[in-house]
């Protein structure tokens, strides 16, 4: 039976990757503070499957993710899905946001140096590592913003700007990992996503717009747009990711080292406008949303080219 670790594993990537591996079969144990709301009802999910194991740890503390490897390990495959995942949250207290996306993605790095020399470790990214892109060209096009002339989106060759602590906590972790393979020839792969959205995800202002957005106008709680809400994004559905996390995992010696920009890519994009009146015609909002100041460094386009990962 193959034994994997899943940081994270009560978030909603985390716990949709936890049921699809546990549904396969292997062994999962699992690790998260718990700390995010709604994610009890993920872990309740994963206990009732005899073949997952959880600790309640946070990323951070070093000597107890040690203990986990010794204890549990050597894993075959590890996937850190643990983070801060809000870019408001980060300009509020950089210091939390550094300590787990940086700090604690190098406790998972080395962990797994010491302890799983030969796991295939896959983790999660964001599109915030590419900034704001201001020279991508970005024009006005039937009511939402899109790139000008940029008809693929942005491939994984762009280059890096950390705008946003977050951006900057993330990019860091992103680069750790890619040198690990260099530097310890761990078999690392880095996915770069976009919006992913999906069942179980209990988004909130901050973070999971689609799912947010969704959840307020049902239970008729108020809607800010912050910008003018032209700005799109590539949406991916869960199920799709968890796809891309296994096919990887299948082809891990020929993927090892690479990073992956993974999202909707230019077929599937929304913006919030968009999503606000596709609410709207389904009956389920029934309140407009108010406008409030950009939020900083929000990206007016961010479409994935999925080139590569296809």
């Amino acid at each position: 039976m193959k034994n994997i670790l899943i940081t994270g594993c009560a978030g909603f990537i985390g716990s949709h990757l936890a049921l699809h591996f546990l549904e396969k079969d292997f062994m999962v144990t699992g690790i998260d503070n718990l700390s995010r709301n709604g994610c009890m009802i993920n872990l309740e999910l994963l206990k009732k499957n005899k073949n997952f194991i959880f600790f309640e740890k946070d990323i951070r503390d070093f000597e107890n993710i040690l203990k986990v490897f010794k204890d549990k390990g050597p894993f075959d495959m590890i996937i850190h899905e643990a983070g801060q995942v809000a870019v408001t949250t980060s300009v509020i207290n950089p210091r939390e946001d550094f300590e787990i996306n940086a700090l604690g993605t190098f406790n998972i790095l080395e962990a797994t140096r010491l302890f799983s020399p030969d796991a295939f470790l896959q983790v999660a990214s964001t599109n915030k590592v590419y900034g704001k892109m201001e020279d991508m060209g970005v024009i006005e096009r039937n009511g939402r913003y899109e790139y000008e002339n940029n008809k693929n989106g942005v491939g994984e060759n762009y280059g890096l700007d950390f705008y946003s602590p977050y951006g900057c906590s993330k990019g860091t972790a992103d680069q750790y990992v890619r040198d690990y393979n260099r530097i310890y020839g761990i078999k690392t792969v880095v996915l770069r996503q976009s919006c992913i959205y999906g069942t179980r995800q209990f988004g909130v202002e901050d973070q999971g717009w689609v799912a947010w957005f969704t959840i307020a106008s049902v239970l008729g709680k108020p809607i800010t747009i912050y910008g003018d809400g032209k700005q799109i994004r590539d949406i991916l559905w869960i199920d799709d990711l968890v796809e891309v996390y296994q096919k990887l995992y299948e082809n891990a010696d020929d993927v090892a080292g690479s990073v992956f920009n993974v999202g909707g890519g230019c077929e599937n994009t929304l913006s919030l406008l968009e999503l606000v009146e596709y609410l709207k015609e389904y009956g389920i909002m029934k309140n407009e949303p108010t406008k409030a100041d950009w939020r900083p460094g929000d990206q007016k386009v961010y479409v994935s080219d999925i080139s590569k990962i296809s």
